[in-house]
């Protein structure tokens, strides 16, 4: 089998990309730019479009030096380090600009040879010929890529000897003062920049080579960067010559100005001739072989994949691009095609820098031999975007919506490759600071942003415990489920890969998933409390099934007394399964003297519920039971001041309770039996009375729906339910029921004088 041919810097990369740096925008292009920009409006242009090149060619140099670069060259970068739906999204734009590149030489080309020759000068005759040096270039990229690059030399050759042509011609053309800017008869800089622009696009042929590479490490950020600055120092040494030369009207309505003032004319003719057709046949070898990458990954058909010979020639993706081209040159406008190009390359070179600047900032792995600060692919991001946003804003947006279509077709497509993306080190990077930010506050009592380990197995009622952790966690609460394997001998734990769960209910819901191995469920809580989570993101609630049957248990009696030790909020749902949360629609909130802290947590609880979709505007009632003959305005008044950041419809409804003195559970059955969520907060009891407790807590729930049993922990601030100490006469006649509306709260803490009470407790 022949071994596969392989080139090293000056050839594989240089050369290509010096080729189509000085093309056709140069020979047929430079001179329009000068006459219309004037000199500093030139020199200007060149260096912001350097700007882009030079970051983008540092940025992609210094990646090459850290990751393998396989064939597809910028695509392969993008690809690896993005991830494959913005890789494979911009490697497609890339793949597509580098095809009407083509067009763009092989017109200028035309114009050129069309001239010189006398031949015809319409649009159609441009096509005529572009068409023809089209298919002469594809069939000669088909026989060799070989004999196509060793061509170049003798390019790279008529190039230099054009330009001494040029620098030694006549000057009978010379303006008496040179213009230093644009006039009223210029073009607006924003059409001169989009026209220049892929005159600076060209180092990425050479990059596209990369799968034909000796070297890639070495080759490309050598290669690379001295075409950049190679092409850099001739556009402003050529504009300055011209800007003394010529006269600025010349120049914008003359495009064979060079040849008309060279030395030797036909050395020109050579030189534009060559570059272009030069700079089309480095178009024709990249492009395929990015379609080829694209294929090969499955992102593009994997006909396209397919190659020919010992070097694996694209000769199925060639055809492609001969297609994509001829409709270029279908366009035939020159001046079009170039601000086409312009918007391709400018999108893909700004993903370029900002992969760059993640790499460096965020991988651990990310090892370049070739340093660079991180700063300048952030630079170079927004450069690209910015002058994006300046040439053709319409222009730009359809742009971005054209790759955020095939982003989403790709993410869709779930194409694997065996390559982590940087944007797992991103998001790390990004909690890492965030979680050293939130630990280095000292904890301030303002807003309760729930952490919740919620305890449920699998069972057929689990996603409506599941449902209701996620609702009264908010937005931006953080939700961690627990399953409990029972294994009394214990000797194997889980492996870490297998502990985590991976359920579609979770992932709809947003909630981590989580399985262990316990010796007793119990103990296996109270170790979980105990050690799980980390600084900056502590759990701060426990919340689980209500543990019916479980009244006379020393162990579940110890558990509790270990969590409210450790301080968590505790929440118990007691699930209807036959009534379920009925129609989402009514929530009732019991307060009573001993609900200080409590009767907090619940109106932060209201707010997560007003705001879950599933929870549509419900009916919200707070219900307080007047044990003490106080007047029924004045509880109305505290209670309407404690809800009133609710900004809902609440009913408040206080139930005198002096006379009849009614067991505060008997209150509840009557008052919520017909309620989809009831709120109820547990008091503070001796840990020996448990067991009464539990009982007669298991009494009430056989005749409510589903029920919440809250107890909250000192975190929260005591609200003033004490209202023994402002009694008055009895109730004279004051309405006991009343809905008031009030405009929605803040978090915890803003409506507490942090008085303290301790009232009876009737169950």
């Amino acid at each position: 089998m022949p071994e596969k041919k392989k080139f090293g810097t000056f050839a594989g990369v240089f050369t290509p990309s010096i080729l189509t740096i000085l093309g056709v925008i140069m020979y047929m292009r430079l001179g329009w730019v000068v006459g219309n920009a004037g000199l500093m409006g030139t020199l200007g242009i060149i260096l912001i479009a350097h700007l882009i090149a030079v970051s983008t060619g540092l940025s992609v140099s210094s990646i090459a030096t850290d990751k393998k670069i396989g064939a597809g060259g910028i695509y392969y970068v993008l690809s690896r380090s993005m991830g494959i739906p913005i890789g494979g999204s911009i490697g497609i734009a890339l793949y597509v600009g580098t095809a009407f590149s083509i067009a763009l030489y092989l017109i200028g080309f035309s114009e050129s040879f069309n001239s010189y020759f006398g031949f015809g000068t319409t649009v159609d005759d441009f096509r005529i010929t572009g068409t023809i040096a089209l298919l002469a270039l594809t069939v000669l990229a088909m026989i060799s890529t070989s004999l196509a690059l060793k061509a170049q030399f003798f390019i790279l050759a008529a190039i230099a000897i054009s330009l001494i042509s040029i620098f030694f011609g006549t000057t009978e053309f010379a303006p008496h003062t040179v213009a230093m800017f644009s006039n009223d008869h210029s073009v607006s800089l924003e059409v001169v920049f989009a026209v220049f622009f892929p005159a600076v696009t060209g180092f990425t042929a050479g990059i596209a080579m990369s799968g034909d590479l000796k070297d890639p490490k070495k080759s490309i950020p050598i290669g690379t960067l001295a075409a950049i600055a190679t092409g850099l120092i001739v556009y402003i040494v050529l504009a300055v010559f011209i800007s003394f030369t010529v006269r600025p009207d010349i120049l914008r309505s003359d495009y064979n100005i060079l040849m008309k003032i060279a030395l030797f004319a036909p050395a020109v003719v050579a030189g534009i001739w060559g570059a272009t057709l030069s700079s089309a046949l480095g178009g024709i070898l990249g492009g395929p072989r990015i379609l080829q990458a694209m294929s090969i990954d499955k992102v593009t058909p994997r006909v396209f994949g397919k190659g020919r010979g010992s070097n694996n020639e694209p000769i199925n993706a060639l055809f492609l691009v001969f297609v994509i081209a001829e409709a270029g040159i279908l366009i035939g406008e020159l001046d079009v095609i170039a601000r086409v190009v312009s918007m391709f390359y400018l999108t893909a070179y700004g993903f370029i820098n900002i992969s760059y600047f993640l790499e460096s900032w965020a991988n651990p792995d990310f090892q370049p031999s070739f340093k660079i600060k991180r700063w300048i692919g952030l630079l170079g991001f927004i450069a690209c975007f910015s002058v994006m946003l300046k040439l053709d804003m319409i222009a730009m947006i359809a742009a971005l919506v054209v790759i955020t279509v095939l982003y989403y077709a790709l993410q869709r497509k779930e194409v694997k490759i065996q390559s982590n993306d940087v944007w797992g080190s991103v998001w790390e990077n990004v909690v890492n600071k965030g979680l050293k930010k939130i630990d280095a506050k000292e904890y301030q009592n303002t807003n309760w942003n729930p952490n919740i380990i919620l305890f449920s197995g699998k069972s057929d009622h689990q996603k409506y415990l599941l449902e209701l952790g996620k609702t009264v966690s908010g937005r931006t609460g953080i939700v961690t489920n627990f399953k409990l394997i029972l294994d009394t001998k214990n000797n194997i734990p889980l492996r870490k890969t297998e502990q985590t769960i991976r359920d579609e209910n979770f992932q709809e819901l947003g909630i981590f998933g989580r399985q262990i191995k316990v010796d007793n469920i119990y103990s296996g809580i109270t170790n979980i409390a105990s050690t799980f989570g980390f600084s900056g993101v502590e759990p701060n609630t426990i919340m689980m099934g209500w543990p019916k049957g479980l009244e006379n248990s020393i162990e579940y009696s110890k558990m509790t007394e270990t969590l409210l030790h450790l301080d968590y909020n505790l929440l118990y749902l007691d699930f209807d399964r036959k009534a379920k949360f009925g129609n989402y629609g009514s929530v009732d909130f019991w307060w009573r003297e001993t609900d200080s802290k409590n009767a907090e947590m619940m109106l932060n609880i209201a707010r997560f519920i007003i705001a879950s979709p599933r929870w549509d505007n419900p009916d919200i009632r707070v219900l307080f039971v007047n044990n003490n003959n106080v007047a029924v305005d004045l509880i109305h008044d505290k209670i309407a001041k404690l809800v009133e950041d609710l900004r809902v419809k609440v009913q408040i409804k206080i139930i005198n309770n002096a006379v009849e003195q009614k067991p505060f559970y008997d209150i509840i059955a009557e008052e919520s039996s017909s309620t989809d969520l009831t709120l109820v907060g547990i008091p503070d009891y001796k840990i020996e009375k448990q067991a009464e407790f539990v009982m007669k807590t298991n009494h009430l729930f056989k005749t409510i729906g589903s029920t919440l049993l809250v107890k909250a922990s000192h975190n929260f601030n005591e609200l003033d339910l004490d209202l023994t100490k402002n009694k008055t006469t009895e109730n004279n006649g004051y309405e006991s029921n009343k809905t008031v509306v009030y405009p929605i709260g803040v978090g915890p803490g803003n409506f507490s004088d942090n008085s303290h009470c301790d009232g009876r407790v009737h169950f």
